[in-house]
């Protein structure tokens, strides 16, 4: 349960990452006009509507699969969004495809409840708290990246770090649980 709790918080930040600093990106780095930033936001949050309208159907009977495939997307979007932040048809798809891996927090509490035997409210609680965490890791990281002259479009590498160190715990979730099967 605490390995899966991990993923959450660790692989997820990557989205905040990005998300936290994207109206700055827009307005900076993209240069789009003020009124440009809610639609981009839109954007973001359709890919979120999306993912969880899509992937839960293949997630079905292999939750830990699934979210393993979700993390690669993140690592790979989030590296993607790096270079596509200069101009706005290519930040709005790169944040789209970003806002699908949303489908995580889903496949993660499902884990959860799966796995917590009779404290599903606990279980259900702790997987608040480790997104909580994951919003607050990812934009420190990406401030930290920031405020150290690496530029705001930056935070699509940290965000593609922290899908990548998210994927090495869910790894070793996997592994461990391997290891209890035998």
């Amino acid at each position: 349960m605490l390995l899966t709790l991990a993923v959450g918080a660790i692989g997820f930040g990557g989205l905040f990452t990005v998300y936290t600093y994207l109206a700055d990106t827009l307005l900076s780095v993209t240069h789009v006009r003020e009124n440009i930033v809610p639609m981009v936001f839109a954007v973001f949050g359709a890919g979120m509507m999306s993912g969880l309208v899509i992937v839960p159907p293949f997630a079905h009977g292999r939750l830990m699969q699934v979210a393993g495939w979700i993390l690669l997307w993140f690592a790979a979007t989030l590296a993607l969004y790096t270079f596509a932040v200069g101009n706005l048809w290519t930040i709005m798809l790169s944040v789209f495809a970003i806002g699908l891996g949303g489908s995580l927090g889903p496949i993660l509490q499902t884990r959860l409840m799966d796995v917590a035997g009779k404290a599903q409210t606990l279980a259900a609680a702790l997987n608040h708290s480790a997104f909580n965490v994951a919003n607050a890791l990812g934009p420190l990281l990406g401030g930290i990246a920031i405020s150290h002259g690496f530029g705001l479009a930056s935070t699509g590498l940290v965000g593609c770090a922290l899908a990548l160190s998210g994927l090495l715990i869910w790894g070793v979730e996997r592994w461990a649980e391997a290891q209890r099967g035998r």
